[in-house]
């Protein structure tokens, strides 16, 4: 595995049978992890319809980490149901802290981003304009444009405890 995309659900609290087709790893609003029903293996090569479908364009050795929640999100000012909690975020940052030491992956900006970044960068996939991940409720004072240095630091400081 090459890299590491975060995401949100957008949808309920607690992770639904959907929502674990997309994605290899599931975190809840209580920080409890659930396993998807791919393993991140199968995304070495994504192919037959048989592996996590959770970023359009780049799910090939990208493993596909979401945080469950912000449904009916907008903007700051209209976060929606199910933001993000504190201990949801910070569960996810240790879990990708231990996938990054797990399959050597460095925290770069190219190695773990967010939708939302890697949709900027490749804006000729159907992750164009997606917005997960620019609002992280618990930490309202970080910027769209600065929520995946965020995190990538956040990473690295959980790396650093492993």
């Amino acid at each position: 595995m090459k890299r590491i995309i975060l995401h949100w659900t957008a949808g309920g609290a607690v992770p639904n049978s959907h929502e674990k087709e997309c994605y290899h790893f599931l975190v809840d609003c209580y920080g409890k992890i659930y396993n998807g029903k791919f393993k991140p293996s199968a995304n070495e090569i994504c192919k037959n319809g048989m592996y996590a479908a959770h970023t359009g364009g780049g799910n090939t050795g990208s493993i596909g980490v979401a945080l469950c929640g912000m449904f009916n999100f907008k903007d700051r000012h209209n976060i929606g149901n199910f933001p993000i909690t504190k201990i949801q975020f910070e569960s996810a940052m240790q879990l990708c802290a231990k996938l990054s030491k797990e399959y050597n992956i460095p925290i770069l900006k190219s190695t773990v981003l967010t939708h939302y970044e890697f949709g900027l960068a490749h804006p000729d996939t159907t992750s164009a304009g997606k917005i997960d991940i620019t609002f992280i409720p618990p930490y309202s004072w970080v910027e769209k444009n600065e929520a995946g240095d965020f995190i990538r630091s956040k990473i690295r400081w959980y790396l650093q405890k492993l």
